[in-house]
């Protein structure tokens, strides 16, 4: 079992999440990079920082790109991509809340393709729902939930589809996990069919603000 994690608070506000994630990072599919709901306007000293001691942990960087469901002029997309590998070497990128309709497909596909030119080896998509099947042949992995633990115990619904798909290409990223509990999210994941996967104790409006204490020891 891998783990996602996007760790959306500024290294100097909570230095020692960064830390722990740091000593985690061979346990990690990947780590999202959030400076400002992307890469910023500049190059942030602290997420500088924080991306160069993450790689040389050995953790793949992938920098948080928004799309707005498909409302994004997609020269926008480009150049954070561009910024993100420029000012922190990343990896690949997180494509957030991107389209899940059937008439979105082509549509995220010229998107991949762009990313994947500009140097992106590795592209999550994150719709947070299970998309139309053809999503995840484009990506290198694909968000297929995201949301509360409450929802995923009670009302969580696998299509057919996915079972076409290698465990380690499909990730559940799950919010509002009970401390004692990210264990069992972590296995509920894998029985799901998803080897990657992120469970958090947070809440919204922000799950994703601070480090659950408990993931630097969940099962593998």
């Amino acid at each position: 079992m891998s783990l996602l994690i996007p760790l959306y608070v500024h290294p100097a506000e909570d230095p020692g999440a960064w830390h722990r994630l740091i000593t985690a990072a061979d346990r990690t599919y990947g780590v999202v990079l959030n400076p400002a709901s992307g890469p910023g306007e500049v190059p942030d000293p602290g997420f500088t920082a924080a991306a160069g001691a993450l790689r040389a942990a050995g953790a793949r960087l992938l920098g948080y790109v928004d799309t707005d469901y498909g409302v994004r002029d997609l020269a926008e997309i480009a150049e954070d991509v561009r910024r993100h590998r420029e000012w922190y070497a990343a990896d690949g990128c997180f494509l957030d809340r991107v389209t899940a309709t059937p008439d979105g497909l082509a549509a995220c596909r010229r998107l991949v393709r762009t990313v994947r030119r500009l140097g992106a080896g590795t592209v999550v998509l994150n719709p947070g729902v299970h998309p139309a099947p053809g999503y995840a042949r484009l990506a290198d992995l694909t968000v297929t939930f995201e949301g509360h633990w409450s929802t995923y115990v009670s009302a969580f619904s696998r299509p057919a589809w996915t079972a076409r798909h290698p465990p380690e290409r499909l990730c559940h990223l799950v919010y509002g996990v009970p401390d004692a509990l990210v264990p069992l999210a972590v296995r509920t994941a894998h029985e799901r069919g998803a080897a990657v996967c992120g469970p958090v104790t947070g809440e919204p409006p922000n799950p994703w603000a601070r480090l659950t204490p408990a993931l630097t020891g969940a099962e593998r």
